[in-house]
């Protein structure tokens, strides 16, 4: 156990010097229409007797206390060494957890409204997901085109109240049959389509089912060129060949891997039925799959866990929370959704989903870097925010310890972004973005659904608030 940090009245002195000299980050900018969701606004916060779970995985700190100034953590040490500053609004959180916003990789804007048509929640969702906790988001694929792009501009001009945005550009697909999808068939037109987006700001690249090796090669390549990473929910393309192209990142864990798949056609999809049997077949232990993982390893390819959206497609587990925000036509949508869930005694699913945790675990314990999200599509049931707590619950339940899912839900998001050193775990220096919550989720996972404040940039938010203002109305906007 690391000995507890300490810092007294004379090196916090020192602290806040050193901080404000290489150029403190100013608080999250606070317009009139997201004033009201703000419970904590002031220039210098004290945070006592906390229990401090860092993001890390190291032990949580009992009785400490965390000095906020313009957005940054400027101090922190045990209470009875560590003291307000004067003038400092001081927040008194015993038998309460402080720990860092998530950040989370796998979210999206949209929802299933209709048959293979997603209706655009912008609004709504950025709300929802800064009141469950995330700081930070990646929209991990985008059926609008600007919104994401604009939303993440609103946020960070305090005009709308959510986590800060890695807006992913609209898909990077080949020939398929969704309405609100580019069909990119040549190398030229996917050249085109990233350097569009890249130049109208986004900040991400996804990849999706249909995508050949060439055009997925191209577009790898241009987003590097231009500074950008690039994920990818693949089929045509397995998870082998997508590491040899250089991607970055591969989505909901290894359930679209078709490594598996005996006698796939190259450049094409084999179907979901397949993939899903042969992945059922994977042994963790195998020569197959440690090969797999050794090659994403080498080729320093993250695997992000959306356990979430597999859970509504297996049945016998529990019904998803936060469905009560949703207009009672989706919810009732979900629910018959569910019944079919529910009623298919045919289902690969019960099979499917803990073999799909143990090949997470497998990866990340070979070291591995495991990230997180939640994936809101599918047949519904999963809602920002709400959906985000249940995804560390269920890395519980695969097996990781719950500061282990802390830690994959907080700084291995921040290290896959690159800004480990500004957010992603709690130590002074970095950016004040962080979440208060009843209980000790580091001993009780579900303690993580307890959210009572939400800091951005040293802003304090109130998670009731947000999710009272559309609460009944999520599926309008």
């Amino acid at each position: 156990m690391r000995a507890p940090f300490r810092l007294g009245a004379a090196a916090l002195g020192l602290a806040l010097v050193a901080l404000t000299a290489r150029g403190a980050a100013q608080r999250a900018p606070i317009g009139d229409a997201i004033r009201d969701f703000v419970s904590i606004d002031a220039p210098v916060v004290a945070l006592t007797n906390a229990r401090v779970i860092d993001g890390t995985g190291a032990p949580a700190r009992d009785g400490q206390t965390l000095v906020l100034r313009e957005g940054r953590i400027a101090a922190m040490g045990p209470s009875a060494t560590t003291p307000a500053p004067e003038g400092a609004r001081v927040v008194d959180l015993a038998g309460k957890s402080v720990l860092p916003g998530l950040v989370m990789l796998h979210e999206h804007l949209y929802y299933p409204t209709g048959p293979g048509v997603y209706g655009q929640l912008g609004q709504s969702f950025v709300r929802l997901y800064l009141a469950g906790g995330v700081t930070t988001m990646r929209t991990g694929g985008n059926l609008n085109g600007f919104m994401d792009i604009t939303l993440k501009q609103r946020v960070e001009a305090g005009e709308v109240a959510g986590p800060a945005i890695d807006a992913t550009m609209p898909y990077v697909n080949g020939p398929n049959q969704f309405v609100q999808m580019n069909k990119v068939t040549t190398e030229e037109r996917a050249r085109r389509h990233v350097a569009y987006w890249a130049d109208e700001g986004a900040t991400s690249v996804k990849a999706y089912m249909q995508i050949s090796r060439a055009a997925l090669g191209t577009a790898i390549r241009e987003a590097h060129t231009r500074g950008l990473k690039v994920t990818g929910h693949l089929c045509s393309v397995t998870y082998a060949e997508a590491a040899a192209l250089g991607i970055d990142n591969l989505e909901h864990g290894f359930f679209a891997a078709t490594d598996f798949v005996t006698g796939k056609t190259p450049d094409e999809c084999p179907g979901q039925g397949r993939g899903q049997q042969a992945l059922a077949d994977v042994d963790p232990k195998g020569v197959a799959f440690q090969t797999l993982v050794r090659t994403l390893i080498e080729k320093k390819v993250a695997i992000t866990s959306t356990l979430t959206v597999f859970e509504l497609n297996t049945p016998g587990r529990p019904l998803p929370p936060g469905l009560d925000v949703l207009v009672p036509q989706l919810r009732d949508q979900f629910l018959q959704n569910r019944a079919r869930v529910e009623g298919n005694a045919q289902s690969i699913y019960p099979r499917l989903f803990p073999k799909a945790m143990a090949l997470e675990r497998e990866f990340a314990r070979a070291g591995g870097l495991l990230v997180a999200g939640t994936d809101p599509t599918g047949g519904g049931g999963v809602i920002p925010g709400y959906a985000n707590q249940r995804q560390l619950e269920l890395l519980v339940e695969a097996g990781f310890t719950p500061l282990e899912a802390i830690a994959i839900g907080t700084r291995n998001g921040a290290r896959y972004l690159g800004l480990e050193k500004q957010i992603g775990t709690i130590a002074p220096g970095l950016q004040a973005d962080l979440m208060i919550v009843a209980g000790d989720p580091s001993r009780d996972i579900s303690d993580v659904r307890q959210v009572e404040t939400v800091f951005r940039k040293g802003v304090g938010f109130d998670p009731q608030k947000l999710i009272a203002s559309v609460s009944g109305k999520v599926g309008l906007w």
